[in-house]
């Protein structure tokens, strides 16, 4: 049976890893080189982990699924979906919010029902909805940014599920959530609110199901990941196999990451950890 790796001084440290996923861990359909046996140590060394997402098309029961498919042990309490804190903060707003025009996947319209709201889109509702929900999905067309467009312009609030214009797939950068709502803003001149990283509530799930103990945010983005990390007022470190370039990486400074690595396996473990 192999050694456990040790882990870095710096990653040591800390109690609790909140990991971003797509661009930190995986890639599109495959995990960055060495995440497997930095997750393993991570575990060995009795870390809290945490997997925080602005993804907002899948549910944290698939996300589960892809990351034991990708060779990584991950059980659904781990999983911190942006659908999630958009169900949280609807259910929190429920008796000024009772009507919602969804912009995403069927897994955020679940969020919404879930949260106790009834969905606006092509059903004998108020005419204006309450609300707008926005999350980029693959399926997002014209229509949707006429009927958001006219609901928000007609007084319902807007929210979105992350702000970023892009996210790492195998096989190059696709627009996220961010190009989305940017649309609807445009349309409007309503700026939304963002429930989603950089926002704070995220990582704020994840330490409340973790417990006491210091936190280190691992994520590929300045913008939601180091930000959002400096809204919870945790330390962030800045990975570069995403959407973060080690120029841009390593002349952050408001916040500055504690650290820049290549990838997950460098930060954790102290180099590229062979498979």
């Amino acid at each position: 049976m192999s050694a456990v790796p040790s882990l870095t001084p710096l990653v040591a440290a800390y109690d609790h890893v909140l990991l971003d996923l797509d661009g930190c861990v995986y890639v599109g359909d495959e995990a960055t080189p060495g995440a497997v046996q930095a997750l393993a140590a991570l575990r060995a060394a009795g870390k809290g982990i945490a997997f925080v997402t602005n993804e907002g098309r899948r549910s944290g029961e698939e996300f589960v699924r892809k990351l034991w498919s990708l060779g990584f042990r991950a059980s659904l309490e781990e999983v911190v979906t942006v659908g999630g804190a958009v169900q949280h903060v609807l259910a929190e707003r429920r008796e000024r919010w009772r009507t919602a025009y969804v912009i995403g996947a069927p897994v955020m319209h679940q969020h919404v029902l879930d949260a106790g709201c009834k969905i606006a889109n092509g059903r004998d509702v108020p005419a204006v909805p309450d609300v707008v929900v926005v999350a980029a999905h693959d399926r997002f067309d014209y229509d949707e940014l006429r009927d958001a467009t006219q609901a928000v312009l007609g007084g319902a609030a807007l929210i979105c599920a992350g702000a970023d214009p892009v996210f790492p797939t195998a096989t190059g950068l696709w627009p996220g959530t961010g190009a989305v709502v940017a649309a609807v803003e445009a349309a409007t001149g309503v700026r939304a609110e963002n429930v989603g990283k950089p926002a704070a509530q995220p990582f704020l799930t994840a330490l409340d199901r973790l417990g006491p103990g210091r936190a280190l945010v691992v994520g590929d983005r300045l913008d939601s990941d180091l930000a959002g990390a400096a809204a919870a007022g945790l330390d962030g470190a800045i990975v570069l196999s995403g959407a973060t370039g080690a120029e841009e990486a390593h002349a952050a400074s408001d916040p500055t990451p504690v650290a820049v690595a290549a990838t997950l396996a460098e930060l954790v473990l102290g180099r590229m950890h062979a498979a």
